[in-house]
């Protein structure tokens, strides 16, 4: 299988906590997406681990293809 895997065609509206880390899954194998469960084990990628300004909802890149990691920038069109 060739990653990242395109976890889907739309972006991921995620609550974001002001000052919480997030991981945002890179390979597209984690089944709780946008996030990263730890499916990419073995797969030599790892997550972008980010931190949230504040609090808000924002989108987050599902086919993996933006060129703004990690948030959607519209690359699935």
């Amino acid at each position: 299988m060739e990653l990242p895997k395109r976890a889907g065609d739309s972006p991921i509206a995620v609550a974001l906590e002001a000052g919480k880390k997030y991981a945002w899954c890179t390979c597209g194998l984690s089944e709780s997406q946008a996030l990263c469960d730890g499916k990419h084990k073995g797969t030599g990628m790892a997550p972008l681990v980010f931190t949230a300004d504040k609090t808000e909802t924002k989108y987050l890149c599902a086919c993996k293809q933006t060129k703004n990691q990690p948030f959607c920038d519209g690359s699935h069109n």
